[in-house]
């Protein structure tokens, strides 16, 4: 079994999102187990503030296979096909690492967001602190305690009980509109 971590972000209707997004994993893999929920800054283009969290969890599914099913629960949460990289989206889920793989195909692991990116880094060490990036061999933690004193985008936790209290987001009493892809993927 492989031990993953993932980033799960939105900025588009954020809690329904990360919550629908967080389920359909769980339908993939099982438990996912997950780092508080931060409140960050759009990056690169102006847009509402994002909510960011890592998920971890284990599965037999080889890295191509994860990489496929983590962008098809994207699509079916909002993401169009033709995503621009800097825009707002109801969903974005970034493999950061794959055990200790180290490659370019069919996504650049490890993720070099976790080096730069506080929303990334933070969450990520909070739940594998111990855990050394396959390249630098830091820990993550470490890197955290380097990196947290020069972040120039605050980070905010935010309350995330809304994790255990939605469940079949697509059936939220709210919510009215069609999934952009549908079927079992």
């Amino acid at each position: 079994m492989a031990q993953v971590y993932v980033g799960i972000g939105s900025n588009i209707d954020r809690e329904f999102s990360i919550a629908k997004g967080i389920g359909l994993i769980e339908e993939l893999i099982a438990h996912v187990r997950c780092s508080p929920v931060y409140q960050s800054k759009a990056l690169g283009f102006n847009g509402p503030d994002f909510y960011n969290l890592v998920g971890a969890f284990e599965t037999s599914l080889t890295l191509t296979v994860l990489a496929e099913q983590l962008r098809f629960i994207e699509y079916r949460c909002g993401r169009p096909k033709q995503a621009h990289k800097c825009s707002s989206r109801m969903l974005d889920i970034d493999l950061l690492l794959y055990d200790d793989v180290i490659c370019d195909t069919p996504c650049v692991l490890p993720r070099p967001e976790i080096c730069m990116n506080a929303f990334v880094l933070r969450p990520l060490a909070e739940l594998a602190g111990d855990k050394r990036h396959p390249i630098t061999g830091v820990s993550l933690q470490q890197m955290w305690l380097q990196l947290a004193p020069n972040n120039s985008s605050p980070l905010t936790r935010v309350d995330d009980s809304f994790l255990t209290q939605m469940s079949d987001a697509y059936d939220h009493p709210t919510r009215n509109y069609p999934l952009p892809h549908s079927g079992v993927y």
